[in-house]
C-alpha cells in the first residue's frame, strides 16, 4: 500500500523542479504554459502568476485529455507544462499524473509562495461580479 509520502517522493523524483528564472526562460523561449492547480478561493485570496492557466487539481485529467469535452486547449502534449500549487505537493502529484497521460515535458514550479518569495510578478484577480 502506498502512502501520500510515498506518492510525493515518487512524484518529486519524476517531475523536475524549476526556479523562477528557469520558469521565465521556459515561457519566453520554449512556449511553456504555467498551470495553477490551486482551488479558486486560493487564487481569489492570493492572486496568480500573470498568464497562467487555472485548472483546479480535481479537473486536471479532464482538462488535459483532448478526447473530453472539458479539454483546455492550452494543454498540449507537445508543449512544456509547468505546474504549481500553494506549496508544491499538489503540483508534484499533478505532474506525475500528466506524465502518465503522455505529457513528456512536465515541470514543477513548486508553490506559489516560492514564486512570490523569488520576486515573481503577481496578478490580483478582479471581482467578476459573481
Amino acid at each position: 500500500m502506498k502512502t501520500v509520502k510515498d506518492m510525493l517522493a515518487a512524484a518529486n523524483a519524476s517531475v523536475p523542479r524549476l526556479s523562477r528564472a528557469q520558469v521565465e526562460d521556459m515561457i519566453a523561449n520554449h512556449g511553456a504554459v504555467v498551470v495553477d492547480v490551486r482551488d479558486a478561493p486560493e487564487l481569489e485570496q492570493n492572486g496568480k502568476i500573470p498568464g497562467s492557466v487555472h485548472i483546479p487539481r480535481g479537473m486536471l485529467e479532464f482538462r488535459a485529455d483532448s478526447d473530453t469535452p472539458y479539454h483546455n486547449p492550452a494543454m498540449q502534449k507537445d508543449r512544456p507544462v509547468i505546474l504549481h500549487c500553494a506549496s508544491g505537493g499538489r503540483s508534484a502529484l499533478a505532474g506525475k499524473l500528466l506524465q502518465e497521460m503522455g505529457y513528456e515535458r512536465v515541470f514543477n514550479l513548486g508553490g506559489f509562495k516560492d514564486w512570490v518569495e523569488a520576486g515573481g510578478p503577481v496578478e490580483k484577480l478582479t471581482d467578476q461580479g459573481m
